[in-house]
């Protein structure tokens, strides 16, 4: 039995197949296999797989079924007890495995990401993508940080993920939504404890063809749903009202959102000053500096300026708030 297994779900991957499985036979963690699932691609892809030899891995060939289905098939293949996810457009680096196994083991954890470059297929950055790269790899890393963050976007880079296989065996679900951003929420929902390797060990390969890009499980509207079903399972659940932060762009959304449901938005905070006493989807907006110590009334943060977030924070904690306890970013 290995040690980690690697599964890899791919869909007419035969453009980049051999190097994203050549990335990981050639980690320098030897103990582990690989479980390519071909899942019915119509191109070269099985042609290329076969060329492979290395007894670390097993090409399991599949009727077309979708991501989900064929990651969870390689999931319940897998014999390892660590496991862990690899696209096939993509690349992991040298160290990958042995550094998520040494943090998830040294700090008892139960899923493990890793820094990345966001890179195209010339290999060169994506610059429309560096934002979202700096808050990858300097915002989420600590394990209070991912939690405290989910509800702005998915903090690890679901191939980048090793995780103990009960993890995964909770299961891809099928649905109008990001399967692996649904999961990851579904999975700190029940108390999993997630890390992430501050080092970059991975490249993830953007371009026109991605699913994130044609797939409309990953459209903002499928992320937004997602996030408010398990905002109301969680932080919302059974709580009468709530404080919202942020009434422009990315606020008002959510006090529309918020206004179909029963949680009552008590007070609304802005820094714009021409909609200071101003009534917003039935909200009076008040200054920042009017938000009163923490009294268990659940506040949401919905700021999308640049560095907002870093701003507010401090200012939110010196009144007692705890950022993923009774205090949340949005997006």
């Amino acid at each position: 039995m290995a040690e980690v297994s690697v599964v890899l779900p791919v869909f007419n991957g035969a453009a980049t197949i051999e190097r994203a499985v050549q990335s990981v036979l050639h980690q320098d963690f030897r103990d582990l296999e690989l479980i390519v699932v071909d899942d019915g691609s119509t191109d070269d892809t099985a042609s290329r797989l076969y060329t492979l030899r290395d007894p670390r891995l097993r090409v399991i060939r599949q009727p077309h079924r979708g991501v989900a289905a064929a990651a969870n098939t390689g999931a319940e293949i897998a014999s390892a007890p660590l496991i862990a996810r690899m696209d096939a457009d993509d690349v992991s680096h040298p160290r990958r495995v042995r550094q998520q196994v040494q943090l998830l083991r040294q700090s008892d954890l139960d899923v493990v990401g890793c820094s990345v470059r966001i890179v195209d297929q010339s290999s060169q950055s994506v610059a429309s993508l560096q934002r979202y790269e700096k808050w990858i790899n300097d915002e989420t890393v600590k394990a209070e940080d991912i939690l405290a963050l989910r509800f702005v976007e998915l903090p690890l880079v679901n191939p980048t993920i090793l995780a103990r296989r009960n993890y995964f065996e909770l299961g891809f679900r099928e649905g109008v939504f990001p399967e692996d951003y649904e999961l990851l929420l579904r999975a700190a929902h029940k108390s999993y404890r997630f890390g992430k390797v501050r080092e970059v060990l991975f490249d993830w390969h953007d371009h026109p063809g991605r699913l994130t890009r044609t797939d409309s499980r990953y459209s903002a509207k499928a992320f937004d749903n997602c996030k408010r079903q398990y905002l109301l399972r969680g932080p919302l659940s059974r709580v009468p009202e709530v404080d919202v932060w942020g009434i422009g762009t990315t606020g008002k959304p959510w006090l529309v959102w918020l206004s179909t449901h029963s949680n009552d938005v008590r007070h609304g905070y802005d820094i714009n000053e021409r909609k200071l006493g101003t009534e917003v989807h039935g909200v009076t907006v008040q200054h920042p500096s009017c938000l009163p110590y923490a009294d268990g009334t659940p506040l949401l943060i919905a700021v999308g300026a640049e560095g907002a977030r870093e701003v507010i924070r401090p200012q939110v904690e010196s009144l007692g708030y705890r950022i993923g306890g009774d205090a949340w970013f949005l997006a």
